[in-house]
Parts: structure tokens; C-alpha cells; sequence
């Protein structure tokens, strides 16, 4: 077509609708040819290049958050959305490796997964890519993006938006997140080792565990009673055994240390992998959860590993918790230059073991079904959870493990020569008793040796005692309380004490009173027994008298140090918390204690907010429960928010009455009487037999039958005298009956009906009627009694 003679207007209109149709290429092709399948289709919607504004921050995409690195495996939450009142009405979601044009298949990284069907599907023509399911008005979509196997690199994801049949597509900016692989870093499980283990002999390592979870630096919902970490179950193994780690199931061992706590299970599948585990690890659970290192020690416990048993697992439970735990997943203690590392620590932030629900430290139990793989918990996953941020960013850890090497045994082979370092670490301590006492199992300690019993040279033998204070699993049985120990009497065995190493003094312990004179006591213990085996004799504690204010007044009142304080009262909103402390010895003159020992103040939790139910609307009523007469029916509605925003309270289902016509009842008739003798003494003559109604016909029911039958009935011809004397009677009984037409039967009128015989179900009542004056002689037919009866309160119970 000639453009000769065109307006400029029209030219320019020309020129803009061109460079529109470019620019929008990819997304009307893609709208056209959904249906059709496409070669290099992917490829078109990465180049596919529409308006671009340099700093244009109103559409964003963001990886929940916002990780730099992603774990190998793991399951992020992608949002794609925009600031209201800004809004789109498609997109394009892709995940391309670093540097790829997306023209092949292993160009694309990982996998995406819908979440919201309405919203989001995958594209027909390029199966990597998420898009709209239907053009509409959003602000916001989200998808599930799991990372890509190990050694994919880094990841580019990418999105496009339309918004009023534009494309925004940005190479780099708001729509565009880059993140690449990371190695295993605190709490995350590791990849398989590729290569086997180099190094020779064997190692011993020390497994001390930091707990840092407290309600200063976790002060959200920290639960103030019954918070601990239960005892710490682990082992060394080799690589075709996984205790735990991400992306896989819990098993049962795991699910019973993950929700209640208890090792037990897990110790059991540990020695049931036979040569795959060399040592089980295990350390005592710590009530409360955290102690300052002066008063309680950190748990440690000892392990070896060597050339196939080089990995090295745990976990543990914070406690009260859905599911919640800390650990390390197959930790490798074998270097690349065939030897072992020296010293491993990890900061540890909780993860799920997916096999409860619950989103708060005390959440009701809620399994879940069908259990869900193992993952690490995020500052996003739920508002209620303590540990939400708004902003996405890192749990701060609760925990610290320090594995450190503390001897290696047997002839080495690493390619790097010792350092310093590896010498002093092998001069390890001598070989500890190894405690095999259950953790379930709660004891006091081992009261001092007794006397021995033998007074001379003669062998005989001493005793200790300890107090079993808890149990907590009543089916693992606990060890015994007494200790034997084989000895002799005095002066027999000489002693050398210059061969006890001991350990330094710990500090005095706080004086027994706050006022006046009291006790305090130190401890230290053996850090190395004589090399005969014999018992160290130089003591192990002090006690010294303490004075403490030694004017302490007759008036004075001594209590104890203020409690912990309780729970807030409420759990949302303002509330009231109080706290107590005890009187230790009241005032010596006999009055009262002025003391407070009681403190109450108010306590903010988080604001309230009352989460709306989300319903489905009401379904018609269901058809009536029966054909005719009362019945019930019934209606439902879905509740479509999830169940964790909070419980629900409106009813899910109605049910009312319904009424149709009365069901139809039919007559209700006697038997059969007898039949009468004949009529006739001879000749021919007539039997009749009758029945009674006992229930008239209702609402249509069936019409009662006849009452009476009649049939022949012959005997002998009559003679002539007999026809003579029946022709006579004839004349008798047409006489009397006209004598009776004479006589009236006054009756009186009917009674009324009485009450029904059953409140529902089908009653029945009756009413009378009844002759006024009888006179001595033979009553007629229409004297006698009358009665009848209907039905009544035919509805069903």
C-alpha cells in the first residue's frame, strides 16, 4: 500500500504500533501459539527484550530471604509482586545456569512447583517456565523453587511482567535474583563425598555442644518452663548410612528424638548398622536450656573414626517444640590430603523433622499426614512462629558445636607434614570410663567410697551409692545404684599421691546465708590417676565458714533470690506476669517478714489480631431424609484458609427440619370371625362370617375392605309340614319386627376422642357412643354400643 499522501500523523501512529509489535513479539507469540508446540520456543522468551527503565523498582522478584547462596537440593519460596496500587496482568518465571542462552534443556536450573493452580502453571510450549493461568489483575504470585543436584553453579532467575499489554524485562535489576551454590555450611546436610577417604589410621575427636538458645537472644514466645535440649544421639559412620538430612525423611529413631525427646530409638537403629558405624555419640541432656559455663559445663562427648567410618552425624531437640532440632548431617573429618581435620565449629539454627505441624514452642501435637521431608526452618515460614521476620532475614543460631581432634592412633599417611598444631593435639588425655548410663536415666552423684571391708591385708571390698532422682522412659531399664570396688586395709597399698594430677580449684560457691554466718564450699577433680591404678587420696573439696553482714539485726528477714518470672498471662496483648522468692529464716525477735516475696508487673506480647475464616459459600440442602411426612436435612460449606492461621469457630455444616405430606396409612381390618350356622333348618339358606375395622383410612391410604362375606348353604328339603311351620315363623318374625320398628333407640351422642395412644410413631384414639334408656326385653340392632377409632401422631420419632 501507497503511503503517498498520508497525513503525518497517521505515519507516526504507523511507526508506533511497529515498535510496539516488536518489542511485544515474544509475549503475543507465546499467547497465539500456546497450543502448539514450538522448537527453541524457551529461547525466544529469555530474548525477548520489551520497555526497560533503568532503576524501575515497582515489580520485583524475591527469593524468601533474599539468600545469595542456595543449598544444593533445598526448597525455596519465590515471589514475584508488585506495590499497590500497581498491578500485572501475566508473567514469566524462569531459572537459567549462569551464562546460558536457554535454547537446550540443561540450560534451565532446577525445578519450580505450583502452589496456587488458579494462579500458575507451567507453559505449554516451554516446560521450564512458569506462567499465568489466567490474565487477570494480580499483585502478588508465588512458587516453590527446588535448587539444582551439586556443581550446577551459579543461577540466574528471571522474570517478565505485563501490565496493560507491555513487557517489562529486566536482564538485571528488581525482576532478576543471581545466586550460587554454597558448601554445607552450620546445620546442613552435606552432599555425599565423591572421593573415598586417603587417610590412614584412626582418629579421636571431642564433640562439645554450645547451647545458645535462651530468652535473651530468643526472646519471642520463649517458653520460660521446661525449655532444655534432650540428650544428644549421634555416631561415626561411613557413607552408605544417613542418620538425617534435608530433603529426606525422618525415620522413626529421628521422629522420636524430633518430638519427644528420647534417644532410645535412635541409639537402637544406630547399633543395628553394624560395621557401617564405628562409635555411637552420645551426651547428657541440659535442664533448663541454657546455664552460664561457671555453673554448668558444656556436654561433650568422645568419638574415633577412621579410613570408611570418616562421616560424623547428630541431634538434638529443643525443647518444648513440635519437632524442632539441631545437628550436623554426614560431617566429613577426612581431608583431601588424606589426613584428619583438626577442628570443625558450626553455628547451628534449628530445622523441621516433618512429622508435626505445629508452628509455635508449645503448639498442640498435630502429626503431620503425610509426613513431609526434613528442611530448615526460615524467618518466613509462619507469622505466628518465633522465629518470624517480616524482613526475611537469618534465624539467629541457637547453638554451637565444637568437634576438635584430640589424638590420631596408628601410622598416618597425609600428604602435608604435621604442624605444630597436629603434634599437641595428640598428646591426648588418658582413656575416661566409658558411661554407659541411659539418658532416660536421672542420678544423683556417687556418695563417697565406704570403709573398705577388710581391716587387714586380706582382699575385700568398698562400696558407693548414688540416687536414681527421675526416669524417664519407664520401658529402658536404669543401672544399678550401688558401685563395689575391690580393696584392702590400711597400710597394705602405699600411695603415692605426687602422681594424682589435679585439677584447679573452681571458685567458692556463694556463702549458704545472706545474713550472718554460713557455709561455702569449692571443688576440683582428677585429671589423671596414678599409672598402679590405685586411688587418689588428696581431696576434692573444701567447705570454709563465710560471714555474711555480721551485725545482722533480731528484726532481719532472710530470703531467697527472686524466681524466674511466670508466663505472661496473656498470649496476645497486655497482660500480667509475677514472680516469687522464698523466706529463708524470718526475723529472730518473732515478728513478721516485711519483706516482699511477691512481684507483679504487666507484660506486652504481640499485638492481637484476629485472623478472618475463609469460607466457601453455603451448598443447596441436600433432598429431605424421607419421602413423606418429617424428616431432616442438611447443608455444608468448606473452610478454604489453611488450618495453622489459627482455628476456626464458624459451623461447617446446618441441619434443619423439613415437612413433606403426611404418609399415607392404610385400613386397618380384624381377623375373620367364624362362620354362623346356616339360617335355614332346611332347605336352602345362607352363612355369614364379619371382620371389625380396627384403623379407618388416612391421607390417602388404602380403602378398608368388605366386613362381611356370605355364602350358600343347603341342608334337606323341607317337608310339608315344615314349609307349614316356616311359613308360620315367617308370619311370627314379621310381627315381632314391625312390633320393634315401633321402638326407638334413643342413644346419647359421641364422646370426645381420646388421647392418642403414642406421642410419635403412629398412635391411636378412640371415641363412643352409648344408648340412652334400655328396656328389659330384647334390645334392637340399633341399641347396642358404638365405638371408632382413627389414627394420630403418624410423624416418625
Amino acid at each position: 500500500m501507497s503511503r503517498i499522501g498520508l497525513p503525518p500523523k497517521i505515519l507516526l501512529l504507523q511507526r508506533l504500533i511497529s515498535t510496539f509489535l516488536c518489542c511485544t513479539l515474544a509475549y503475543t507469540d507465546e499467547r497465539a501459539d500456546r497450543a502448539a508446540k514450538s522448537d527453541g520456543y524457551c529461547s525466544r522468551i529469555v530474548t525477548a527484550q520489551g520497555t526497560r527503565r533503568d532503576g524501575y523498582t515497582e515489580f520485583r522478584l524475591r527469593v524468601e530471604g533474599d539468600p545469595e547462596y542456595y543449598q544444593p537440593g533445598s526448597t525455596y519460596r519465590v515471589t514475584l509482586y508488585t506495590s499497590s496500587p500497581s498491578y500485572f496482568r501475566g508473567f514469566t518465571l524462569i531459572a537459567l545456569k549462569e551464562g546460558k542462552d536457554g535454547d537446550k534443556d540443561k540450560d534451565y536450573a532446577g525445578n519450580f512447583q505450583i502452589i496456587d493452580e488458579e494462579d500458575t502453571q507451567f507453559m505449554t510450549n516451554c516446560p521450564p517456565a512458569v506462567t499465568e493461568s489466567t490474565p487477570r489483575r494480580r499483585t502478588r504470585i508465588q512458587v516453590f523453587w527446588t535448587a539444582p543436584p551439586a556443581g550446577s553453579g551459579c543461577v540466574i532467575l528471571k522474570a517478565s511482567i505485563v501490565q496493560k499489554r507491555i513487557i517489562y524485562f529486566q536482564d538485571e535489576g528488581s525482576l532478576t535474583a543471581r545466586m550460587c551454590e554454597k558448601e554445607s555450611l552450620s546445620g546442613e546436610a552435606m552432599e555425599k563425598p565423591l572421593l573415598e577417604c586417603c587417610a590412614c589410621g584412626t582418629a579421636k575427636y571431642r564433640l562439645t555442644f554450645y547451647g545458645n538458645w535462651s530468652e535473651k537472644v530468643h526472646p519471642k514466645d520463649y517458653p520460660r518452663r521446661a525449655n532444655h535440649w534432650s540428650a544428644l544421639i549421634g555416631a561415626s559412620h561411613s557413607r552408605n548410612y544417613v542418620l538425617w538430612g534435608y530433603g529426606g525423611y525422618a525415620s522413626e529413631g529421628v521422629k522420636q528424638v524430633a518430638e519427644l525427646g528420647s534417644p532410645v530409638k535412635m541409639e537402637e537403629e544406630i547399633r543395628q548398622k553394624g560395621d557401617n558405624v564405628l562409635t555411637v555419640i552420645k551426651a547428657k541432656a541440659q535442664w533448663p536450656a541454657w546455664q552460664p559455663l561457671n555453673v554448668r559445663a558444656a556436654p561433650s562427648a568422645e568419638f574415633s573414626v577412621d579410613r570408611t567410618r570418616h562421616l560424623m552425624s547428630f541431634l538434638t531437640m529443643l525443647g518444648p517444640s513440635p519437632d524442632w532440632n539441631v545437628g550436623l548431617s554426614a560431617e566429613d573429618l577426612c581431608t583431601k590430603e588424606c589426613g584428619w581435620v583438626q577442628k570443625v565449629v558450626q553455628d547451628l539454627i534449628p530445622w523441621d523433622a516433618g512429622t508435626d505441624s505445629g508452628v509455635t514452642y508449645e503448639s498442640p501435637n498435630r502429626p503431620t499426614v503425610p509426613q513431609e521431608k526434613i528442611r530448615p526452618l526460615t524467618s518466613l515460614d509462619h507469622p505466628q512462629s518465633p522465629f518470624y521476620d517480616p524482613e526475611g532475614g537469618p534465624i539467629t543460631p541457637v547453638a554451637r558445636v565444637v568437634v576438635e581432634r584430640i589424638a590420631r592412633k596408628g601410622e598416618q599417611c597425609n600428604i602435608v607434614p604435621d604442624n605444630v598444631d597436629d603434634i599437641v593435639a595428640d598428646i591426648a588425655q588418658e582413656e575416661k570410663e566409658e558411661d554407659d548410663t541411659p539418658e532416660t536415666c536421672i542420678y544423683s552423684n556417687w556418695s563417697p567410697w565406704s570403709v573398705c571391708s577388710s581391716a587387714t591385708c586380706e582382699k575385700g571390698k568398698r562400696m558407693r551409692q548414688r540416687m536414681l532422682k527421675a526416669q524417664l522412659d519407664r520401658t529402658v531399664p536404669c543401672p544399678h545404684t550401688q558401685d563395689f570396688q575391690p580393696c584392702m586395709g590400711p597400710g597394705c597399698s602405699e600411695e603415692d599421691s605426687s602422681t594424682c594430677m589435679m585439677s584447679e580449684w573452681i571458685t567458692w560457691s556463694p556463702c549458704s546465708v545472706s545474713c550472718g554466718m554460713g557455709m561455702r564450699s569449692r571443688e576440683r577433680y582428677v585429671k589423671q590417676f596414678p599409672e598402679d591404678g590405685s586411688i587418689c587420696s588428696l581431696p576434692t573439696e573444701e567447705t570454709e565458714k563465710c560471714v555474711i553482714n555480721n551485725d545482722c539485726s533480731p528484726s532481719s528477714c532472710l530470703v531467697t533470690e527472686w524466681g524466674e518470672w511466670d508466663a505472661c498471662s496473656a498470649t496476645c496483648g497486655l497482660g500480667m506476669k509475677r514472680r516469687e522468692r522464698m523466706v529463708k529464716m524470718p526475723p529472730l525477735d518473732g515478728s513478721l517478714c516485711g519483706t516482699e516475696v511477691v512481684e507483679v508487673e504487666k507484660c506486652m506480647m504481640p499485638e492481637c489480631h484476629t485472623i478472618p475464616c475463609m469460607l466457601s459459600p453455603w451448598s443447596d440442602w441436600s433432598d429431605c431424609s424421607v419421602t413423606c411426612g418429617m424428616g431432616m436435612r442438611t447443608r455444608q460449606r468448606m473452610l478454604k484458609s489453611p488450618a495453622e492461621l489459627g482455628e476456626c469457630d464458624e459451623e461447617l455444616e446446618q441441619v434443619e427440619k423439613c415437612m413433606l405430606p403426611e404418609c399415607p396409612i392404610d385400613c386397618v381390618v380384624s381377623e375373620w370371625s367364624e362362620w354362623s350356622e346356616c339360617n335355614k333348618s332346611c332347605g336352602k339358606g345362607h352363612v355369614i362370617r364379619t371382620r371389625m375395622i380396627k384403623l379407618q383410612p388416612q391421607f390417602g391410604g388404602a380403602p378398608c375392605p368388605v366386613t362381611v362375606q356370605r355364602k350358600k348353604c343347603k341342608i334337606q328339603k323341607c317337608s310339608r309340614g315344615q314349609k307349614e311351620a316356616r311359613e308360620k315363623r315367617r308370619s311370627s318374625l314379621s310381627q315381632d319386627k314391625t312390633a320393634k320398628e315401633h321402638q326407638v333407640c334413643k342413644m346419647r351422642p359421641w364422646s370426645g376422642w381420646t388421647d392418642c395412644s403414642k406421642l410419635c410413631g403412629g398412635g391411636i384414639q378412640e371415641r363412643h357412643m352409648v344408648a340412652k334408656k334400655r328396656s328389659k326385653g330384647p334390645q334392637p340392632l340399633s341399641c347396642k354400643d358404638r365405638k371408632e377409632i382413627r389414627a394420630c401422631n403418624v410423624y416418625p420419632c
